[in-house]
């Protein structure tokens, strides 16, 4: 048999697989079908008994009760809006502390990953008319005050405050410039590896803005060729592509000046704060407590850290707890941090595990509120009572689940259920919203009281659930890695699975640092589109991995993907013995660092792959950004032989599989620049391979038929080399 004819067989083999399953390729891969329906934009009203959400058709904001789980009213809607000016629909919204008002937005337009411009609007709950924040253009990350009467938000880098009453919109910053300096909004890197998206916060009483300033001025400029996709309106518009350009730090270079500022509403006084900072420091979190202003200052190495409170009148920090780490500090740990009365609780992974810790606001330490060989992943508040509610992984790291937690410490968890669970509660903590699935049960939303009786079913994805009843099913398994030690891992096999039959096995990973993918968690992705064409897909989540213990994650510190690349190959050795899997075609597949970890893992010496899909790689740690890089290896000029070691780039002459490359010309997080420098080096070197340039595209592919069509290559591929 011809090579060619072998290729047919394989195809029709693929399309045979497939075409026994009614689901399309878009069902399995497109986000906007794949993803079950949901309760959008919740938030508990300070009733006690009632929440708001986004109606079904996003027209309206609704209330429902806690008490019930039905509907009692509507707190918005565009139909009812009184007066002159209209708007024809929102993208979102939040709601003043005392709910008079309503601050909406409609015409985003997306800056990076989670940032935004947009039109916004408030909303007079009472009167029922609307009111535009400002005419004079865009604005990107408005906050409304307490009271509901102003309105902060940045344009062009600098903050204004729009005053609803008396209609003024007057700047309080002068000097913001693009790519120079910001105001009220955070830089590239803050936004993606802090997951910070603002930092305007109005005092308690309204009287006081505090925010950041960020001077990027001495940060190099990344600049790449903006090409427009067909997704766009006017694709063709562009015979001169535009050149997009901003501030972007790399590994060991300069990366944003920050300070932190304080701007009096009586006397229109701008004043900095007195924070004790390097020019290389961070500022990863700000928050009020009562009058003081809280700030952590974290050094560049991302091992030490102070948290000051702050007098914003008197611009005096004081240092209220500092805390150091032989490796990284996490922002999932620190972030977690809740600003009570007279204590605050904040979270922390000393233990070598991430717990809970509460202290006076002199700095000591009032009591550890948590303790186990698990992990507390989210902290949603305080009852009247004391009673602390958090979610964790009380039942394994690949779960899920909230829980209690009285006065004394005594954690009881709500449900003991395996699978992936939160909540979100009552004003009161009376109620609450659980969200729950798990590998076999599409999302569910169900009313609760906080004694433990369920009140309504809201939302149980039924209909959906029917859809997929014929798809691939997901198992739940433990693989030794490459020094015996248990990994969490999954196996996806085809819909009509005959255990007599060889599959193919594609392996497919992430493994970045504190990451997961194997989780006991509904999912309905590409992956499963992949084992429709009847694959057996499999994955293993190796050391540096999360929500094990420190040490699990800390093993990768200064020596990113030598750990992850021996447990991935172990994870694949073990599912390419298994009896109905054929361990001569045997591939991996990865995005984001798992695209990396394909490179890794298909030029090491005892690579057991004959192909390999990488999907916007890293290809060397000096090309991605200082915060993230640099926390897990610090800058190449401390760590040159630990970059060195961890460059896919330094081990191109071991690429013996067939390779896939992809990216996104307009990827402004792994820059399409990772994956040029590494094909051009296989050019050079004689080697061929396949690659997909993916124009005006961004890192996660979020827009159009993006994702169906990057899976339909990806098994067009594999039917070709498999």
């Amino acid at each position: 048999m011809t090579a060619y004819s072998k290729y047919l067989t394989a195809t029709a083999i693929v399309a045979t697989a497939f075409s026994s399953n009614a689901l399309t390729p878009e069902d399995f891969c497109d986000p906007k079908i794949a993803a079950p329906a949901a309760i959008t934009a919740m938030k508990p009203l300070a009733d006690g008994v009632s929440y708001a959400a986004i109606s079904s058709d996003k027209s309206s904001i609704e209330t429902y009760s806690y008490k019930t789980g039905k509907k009692t009213g509507e707190l918005f809607s565009v139909q009812g809006i009184k007066g002159d000016l209209k708007i024809e629909s929102f993208d979102g919204y939040s709601i003043s502390e005392n709910e008079r008002k309503i601050l909406l937005w409609n015409n985003v337009n997306k800056i990076y990953r989670h940032s935004f411009t947009a039109d916004y609007y408030v909303y007079d709950v009472a009167r029922g008319t609307l009111k535009q924040v400002s005419a004079a253009g865009p604005q990107r990350g408005a906050v409304l005050s307490h009271d509901g009467r102003m309105v902060a938000y940045t344009r062009e880098n600098n903050i204004f405050i729009s005053n609803l009453d008396y209609g003024t919109d007057n700047a309080i910053t002068n000097d913001g410039k693009t790519n120079e300096i910001i105001y009220g909004t955070p830089d590239w890197g803050y936004e993606e590896e802090f997951g910070v998206v603002n930092t305007i916060h109005w005092s308690p009483d309204d009287n006081m803005l505090v925010f950041m300033r960020f001077d990027e001025s001495k940060v190099p400029t990344y600049s790449f060729d903006a090409y427009k996709s067909f997704c766009e309106e006017n694709p063709d518009s562009d015979p001169y592509p535009a050149q997009y350009r901003y501030k972007y730090p790399l590994a060991g270079y300069p990366n944003s000046i920050v300070s932190l500022h304080s701007y009096d509403l009586n006397n229109r006084v701008t004043k900095k704060m007195d924070l004790p900072l390097e020019e290389t420091d961070y500022i990863p979190s700000v928050g009020f407590a009562g009058d003081k202003v809280m700030a952590m200052v974290l050094n560049r190495d991302q091992n030490h850290l102070t948290l000051y409170s702050v007098n914003p009148a008197s611009t005096v920090a004081k240092p209220i707890l500092t805390e150091k780490s032989q490796a990284w500090l996490s922002p999932d740990a620190y972030q977690m941090v809740s600003y009570q009365k007279d204590y605050f609780v904040i979270g922390s992974d000393k233990s070598g595990y991430r717990h809970l810790y509460k202290y006076a606001y002199t700095g000591s330490l009032i009591s550890q509120l948590t303790k186990g060989d698990f992990n507390i992943t989210e902290l949603y508040g305080f009852d009247k009572n004391g009673n602390a509610y958090v979610q964790g992984t009380m039942l394994g790291a690949i779960n899920r689940n909230v829980a209690r937690l009285d006065k004394n410490g005594k954690m009881s968890i709500l449900h003991q259920n395996p699978g992936f669970e939160s909540a979100s509660f009552s004003s009161d903590y009376s109620y609450y919203v659980r969200t729950f699935s798990d590998i076999d049960t599409p999302t569910q939303y169900t009313l609760w009281s906080s004694k433990g009786s369920k009140i309504a079913e809201l939302e149980m994805n039924r209909t959906y659930a029917a859809k997929y009843a014929d798809a691939p099913k997901k198992e739940l398994l433990k693989v030794k890695n490459a020094v015996g030690e248990e990994m969490d891992a999954y196996i996806i096999r085809p819909s009509d699975f005959d255990p007599n039959k060889k599959y193919p096995l594609l392996t497919y990973q992430y493994n970045g640092p504190d990451s997961q993918q194997v989780l006991n968690k509904w999912s309905m992705e590409g992956v499963f589109y992949l084992a429709s064409c009847g694959y057996v897909v499999a994955c293993v989540d190796g050391r540096g991995t999360g929500n094990r213990s420190r040490e699990w994650a800390n093993c990768v510190y200064k020596q990113l993907g030598k750990y992850e690349t021996e447990d991935q190959i172990a994870g694949a050795r073990h599912f390419a013995s298994l009896p109905y899997v054929d361990s001569s075609r045997v591939a991996c597949f990865g995005w984001s660092f798992g695209g990396y970890m394909t490179l890794m893992e298909l030029t090491a010496p005892d690579s057991p792959f004959k192909a390999g899909i990488s999907m916007a790689p890293v290809t060397d740690w000096r090309w991605y950004d200082s915060i993230y890089t640099e926390r897990y290896m610090l800058t190449p000029q401390q760590n040159e032989a630990g970059y060195n070691e961890a460059s896919a780039m330094l081990r191109t002459k071991n690429l013996k599989a067939k390779l896939l490359i992809m990216s996104g010309t307009s990827d402004d997080n792994v820059h399409f620049y990772n994956t040029l420098k590494y094909t051009s080096k296989l050019n050079s070197e004689g080697t061929l391979f396949d690659m997909m340039a993916y124009t005006g595209f961004e890192h996660s592919f979020p827009m159009c038929n993006a994702r169906t069509m990057l899976f339909r290559k990806v098994a067009d591929f594999l039917s070709r080399n498999l």
